[in-house]
């Protein structure tokens, strides 16, 4: 389980594409602390097994489901990527509870500075997800934990960014047109089905 609370900002040193899949390499410090061989990590808020672990980076499998649900399928050396460590049973939940299980991938539409580096983000999601957001919900973007402050038709999806979040995530390099990748609150689901079952 992830809450959605960047640690540190990888960098992809290698991508390696499969006939099945393929495999990432990601140079880093702080989350290999105390990262082990087969432990999952978030990367880009996806949940992955880091194997192959070095001093200075780790490797993961991407299964074919993963390049096609998520942007990891567009990284390259040099790539910037979110990462976050599974929580222990001690740490604050200071996001909300995130699986690393993307739904899918949305459209940057704009990043607009308001001043005092405080932004506007503005993303497009794919419609099956629109059942799932609400004013002042959560919703994961790239692995981080953000609250819905606006929800227009299209479905589009607006939220705050804060210097901390705009200057510590991929956040601060991101061009409109990007692929992000959506996580929707997991509870939200849970509540569906449960209430379909009932009717």
């Amino acid at each position: 389980m992830f809450t959605g609370i960047v640690e540190e900002l990888g960098t992809v040193v290698e991508f390696q594409t499969r006939a099945a899949g393929a495999r990432l390499r990601v140079r880093c410090a702080t989350v290999l602390e105390d990262l082990s061989e087969g432990a999952s990590i978030a990367v880009n808020g996806v949940c992955l097994t880091a194997v192959g672990l070095e001093k200075d980076s780790f490797a993961a499998d991407l299964a074919p489901e993963t390049l096609r649900r998520s942007n990891l399928s567009g990284l390259t050396e040099g790539s910037r990527v979110n990462l976050e460590r599974p929580v222990t049973p001690v740490t604050r939940l200071s996001g909300h509870i995130m699986q690393g299980h993307v739904d899918a991938t949305g459209e940057l539409i704009a990043l607009d500075a308001l001043g005092d580096g405080n932004y506007w983000l503005t993303v497009r999601v794919p419609r099956e997800l629109d059942r799932y957001l609400v004013l002042k919900g959560s919703i994961a973007i790239d692995g981080i934990s953000l609250t819905i402050a606006k929800l227009e038709d299209g479905p589009l999806v607006g939220v705050t960014i804060i210097p901390h979040t705009y200057m510590h995530t991929t956040l601060g390099s991101a061009r409109a047109g990007a692929r992000l990748n959506i996580e929707a609150d997991v509870i939200a689901k849970h509540v569906e089905k449960l209430m379909g079952a009932r009717e």
